[in-house]
């Protein structure tokens, strides 16, 4: 009996480090990224992502929870416009940040997570006049630590947070293509 408890220890305890070892090869940083043409001019789709108050129309985590509290801040729209939120465990809390608004070209976004899990990362949206239609991009960029690599190791962040940028951005095309 005793033989067999150190046996399954041994094996528990290798299989842990191997976990270890691998999540350490993984990247120090991560980027996620999905793009989809829209057939509207990036001066239509724009203000629909540089004011935090449009979000509940288009982005997908506004309804995963209907009791989340929402706060906004700053200016109205642009840079310095500020939104907070906080909810169940759908949806977290956490606040953002317009810190770079080219009108109707580009915003970069600070993004803190607050809950499940702490993270500090870069949200970035592009729109690029393609003919007749605009191509929006949705990036989401940051640091990989440690925790992150580990998780890393089971959940591919790619397609877990790709599969959500992708439902936003047709959502958004939706929108705007009314």
């Amino acid at each position: 009996m005793l033989k067999t408890i150190t046996v399954i220890a041994v094996v528990l305890a290798v299989g842990i480090a191997g976990v270890l070892v691998f999540a350490l090869t993984k990247p120090d940083t991560f980027r996620v990224e999905r793009s989809l043409a829209v057939k509207a001019p990036a001066a239509a789709i724009y203000p629909l992502v540089s004011d935090f108050h449009f979000w509940t129309g288009w982005s997908p985590y506004e309804n995963r929870d209907p009791a989340m509290k929402r706060s906004y801040g700053g200016t109205a729209a642009g840079k310095g416009a500020t939104y907070a939120w906080d909810g169940d465990n759908n949806v977290g809390a956490g606040h953002m940040e317009i810190l770079e608004a080219s009108t109707p070209s580009k915003l970069r976004i600070k993004l803190d997570f607050e809950r499940p899990f702490e993270g500090h990362n870069t949200a970035e949206f592009t729109f690029v006049p393609q003919g007749e239609t605009t191509l929006v991009t949705w990036a989401m960029y940051g640091p990989a630590p440690f925790l992150s690599k580990v998780m890393q190791v089971f959940i591919n962040m790619d397609s877990m947070i790709g599969k959500d940028f992708e439902a936003g951005l047709a959502s958004l095309k939706k929108l705007t293509e009314k």
